[in-house]
């Protein structure tokens, strides 16, 4: 089995940092594979560090033909069993043609514009309402499925507060993820009122950075914020934390939960899409309506003080990762559906 993978990715984010963890896991599973990224040096050393077989190419924009015909000389040379593109960059490119042998797989984390998608042969969905999203666009049932993210903790040491000018004894929120609307940080910041003395550490960088240091500044919790930038050992960070909260109003996934939990870090997200099935409410974590600040401040300040709760979360959530979302159990997942995906096609050839 000959797995090619192909994907573009932002410099940062949690789509291109679970390629990254896929595609070693794979490696380290025995897999003969081969990858095509762009250019990114850090993304680069991880995957040479893990042993991986990579190709840079540019992956730029409507005119670049040298990404598609490099791309094609990559997959005629390896002669792989499965194509497998990430998002709309890399899968849109369209490269199958009718004597080319391998199945081309999409790999979706979001409710993407399915046009990109239509040379594909099989999708992946990380959710199952994704999953459910293709479905209902008209995509054949036997040919979505759906394949979680996995976590995995490092044993990092926490990171010094002081470091980041934030009192020893004070409680400590993390947050992470590109500073975009969708991200919710300034329902965040304005919860930090109702929670007096805690500190907040925000993880990232985005477009909205100054508008979120304005906000703080206006509200008056700028001293009890912190922006930490984006961190790739996010083991180191998350040891630091008391609690982890993911305020999205908009988050297919929420990747950063099965993090937390995979750290033992008590969880606090919005409703939305993703958090809202992974988590149950006072079992797993807790889960707050979407874009209210008063009421997560107010859950924020709960939960630092019922230390039974904390207790109770951070146990169910750590069996909940250790029940799906492990690297042997997810990359096991993969490989199943891999062989699957081949077999079902030769099935189909020879009928």
């Amino acid at each position: 089995m000959k797995i090619l993978q192909a994907i573009a990715g932002a410099p940062y984010g949690g789509a291109e940092n679970f390629f990254v963890r896929l595609a070693i896991a794979l490696e380290r599973a025995g897999v003969e594979q081969k990858v095509c990224i762009r250019a990114n040096p850090k993304r680069k050393q991880d995957l040479i560090d893990g042993g991986v077989d990579l190709i840079e190419l540019p992956y730029g924009g409507r005119f670049d033909f040298m990404t598609k015909r490099n791309l094609k000389k990559v997959i005629k040379k390896f002669q792989p069993d499965v194509v497998l593109t990430w998002m709309n960059r890399a899968t849109r490119l369209g490269f199958k043609v009718k004597k080319d042998k391998f199945i081309h797989i999409g790999r979706l984390g979001g409710y993407y514009d399915l046009k990109y998608y239509k040379y594909c042969d099989r999708l992946i969905g990380n959710t199952q309402r994704i999953v459910d999203y293709l479905t209902g666009e008209g995509w054949e049932n036997n040919k979505v499925d759906y394949l979680p993210n996995f976590a995995k903790a490092k044993n990092s040491p926490p990171l010094q507060r002081d470091a980041y000018f934030t009192p020893s004894k004070a409680p400590l929120i993390v947050a992470m993820g590109r500073f975009h609307g969708n991200k919710g940080f300034d329902v965040l910041l304005r919860s930090l009122i109702f929670v007096p003395g805690a500190y907040l550490w925000l993880a990232g960088e985005g477009p909205l950075r100054v508008e979120l240091e304005a906000l703080a500044e206006k509200i008056g919790v700028k001293p009890r914020l912190r922006f930490v930038g984006w961190h790739e050992d996010i083991s180191a960070l998350l040891r630091s934390a008391d609690l982890f909260v993911c305020p999205s109003r908009h988050e297919p996934l929420g990747n950063v939960i099965i993090e937390a939990w995979a750290h033992k870090i008590p969880v606090i997200a919005s409703d939305s899409d993703g958090p809202g099935v992974l988590i149950d409410h006072l079992v797993s974590g807790v889960l707050v309506p979407v874009d209210n600040d008063e009421i997560l401040g107010k859950a924020i300040r709960n939960l630092m003080v019922d230390q039974r709760l904390r207790d109770r979360i951070v146990q169910n959530g750590y069996q909940r990762y250790e029940e799906s979302f492990t690297e042997e159990i997810v990359t096991q997942k993969y490989i199943n559906f891999f062989k699957k995906a081949i077999r079902q096609c030769v099935e189909s050839q020879e009928s």
